[in-house]
């Protein structure tokens, strides 16, 4: 039988994945899949950065930000002003604190209300900017000194706000890495379906090729070189559709807020070519394994 068949079955070794069926619907799957995973991949990528990006801009400008706000009679505003100031300016650990003008405060409102906010007729409190230095300084001493010499003054460190933000903008970075891994999982799943698909499709001829001599190790090797081939492929253009989509997005702005900074920046841009390079590892550990308890099967 063998003598028979060996002449129909010369297989060069070099070309020994042609024992998979090179279409059909296992090729359209793991192609469709390794596209659509690298499309997305990309943006959980972006997302990634962004919120990285996002965390550390709130972190280092907020951080060293704080103000002073100031309520009072009209008789008293600007000695109690004074008073504040001479308070900030001699306190270890700040290097910066300054009074808004009417203009600083209009500037501030205006996203919310407009231009033509009548700031001057609104009893609107005096607010001082104050930049502390790298040691910072004693906020609850502050405090204490403020509310002993200038009862109209408020100290806002910004942490009830800020510290949440962070914690969020970091969170949503975790959330970013979580989903590659997922992907990734995902991608792993439906190429080992699809390559135990072609397995079944292709019993027949499994036992031929084991009737003719081949081995269970060059059979396997066949299965995943050509899905892995097929998972690069597919990966390869669904990352270029997904950086294409990317750089269409806004670029970052401080009106747009977040929204505007999705991309990536600088180098960050080299980073999606390394998901091809992924979902050929992936297929090829996921199709190995496949390929192994199938054909453990087909004994």
């Amino acid at each position: 039988m063998k003598s028979i068949l060996l002449p129909f079955l010369q297989f060069d070794e070099n070309k020994h994945d042609r024992v998979v069926p090179p279409s059909g619907f296992t090729a359209q799957l793991s192609l469709l899949t390794s596209g659509a995973m690298a499309f997305l991949a990309v943006f959980a990528m972006a997302l990634s950065f962004a919120t990285g990006r996002l965390a550390d801009q709130w972190g280092s400008e907020l951080a060293r930000a704080s103000t002073v706000r100031i309520s009072a009679p009209d008789d008293q505003v600007a000695a109690q002003t004074q008073a504040a100031l001479d308070v900030l300016r001699t306190t270890p650990g700040i290097a910066f604190a300054e009074a808004l003008s009417d203009e600083d405060e209009r500037a501030l409102l205006e996203p919310w209300f407009g231009p033509s906010l009548p700031i001057e007729n609104l009893p609107l409190p005096v607010l001082i900017e104050v930049r502390e230095t790298a040691e910072g300084y004693d906020a609850e001493g502050l405090r204490l000194r403020l509310a002993g010499e200038v009862p109209g003054a408020v100290l806002d460190d910004h942490s009830r706000w800020r510290l949440p933000l962070v914690k969020a903008a970091d969170r949503l970075r975790i959330l970013g890495l979580l989903s590659l891994v997922l992907i990734a999982a995902v991608t792993a799943g439906m190429i080992t379906l699809a390559a135990n698909a072609a397995l079944a499709a292709n019993g027949q001829v499994v036992r031929v090729l084991r009737l003719v001599g081949s081995t269970d190790t060059y059979i396997a090797r066949a299965f995943v070189r050509r899905f892995t081939v097929r998972g690069f492929t597919g990966a390869v253009v669904g990352t270029f559709f997904g950086v294409v989509a990317i750089s269409l997005l806004p670029d970052a702005n401080v009106e747009g807020g977040f929204l505007t900074g999705l991309g990536f920046q600088g180098a960050q841009w080299l980073w999606p070519c390394i998901i091809p390079l992924l979902a050929a590892i992936v297929a090829y550990a996921a199709t190995r394994v496949a390929a192994t308890q199938a054909l453990r099967r087909l004994m």
